[in-house]
């Protein structure tokens, strides 16, 4: 009997922590990844689909792209509001009056984080399109060699992603 309380209390207490570990992005993380996407397939639509498609047609891009980014920017969020944190706590005085609008700068916080992860976000979306033209341009010179250098699945077929994803890093 005392076993099996144990196990109801444990699984009780590792319930919120599995729900906060695959808990889904918030709405505002979910709106500005669908803009995120927008702009990356308006600058190239052959590559987004190459870059994010999964099925056959790779008509599941946009989709999949949205899931993706979203959860980068629910990063990115939770990145920026540490760096605040460590800013403001290093000058109070100084972070309100540089972020905080208003008589009392009560925004202060909120608006760097925004501000950083707005800016964080921009410059991966930059990075993404950049090095998808890269690789776009250098895939269509010579596309067996192409797949060959960046290929790491049996087929290939992941040899574009992986281009992208090197070149992105490799900008960071």
């Amino acid at each position: 009997m005392r076993k099996l309380i144990f196990l109801a209390v444990t699984a009780l207490l590792a319930l919120p922590a599995l729900a906060v570990a695959g808990s889904p992005p918030s709405p505002a993380s979910q709106a500005a990844a669908v803009k995120q996407c927008t702009t990356e397939r308006n600058a190239g639509l052959a590559a987004f689909k190459l870059l994010y498609g999964t099925n056959t047609s790779k008509s599941n891009a946009f989709g999949k792209c949205v899931s993706k980014l979203a959860q980068k920017n629910e990063q990115e969020h939770s990145n920026a509001a540490a760096q605040c944190r460590t800013e403001r706590s290093a000058d109070a005085a100084a972070f309100a009056a540089k972020y905080g609008t208003g008589p009392n700068h009560r925004n202060a916080f909120g608006t760097c984080v925004s501000t950083k992860a707005k800016a964080a976000a921009a410059a991966r979306v930059e990075a993404t399109i950049s090095a998808a033209k890269d690789c776009w341009t250098e895939r269509k010179a010579d596309p067996a060699a192409f797949k060959l250098k960046y290929g790491t699945n049996t087929n290939k077929s992941n040899a574009f992603g992986k281009c992208v994803s090197g070149k992105v890093k490799q900008s960071s």
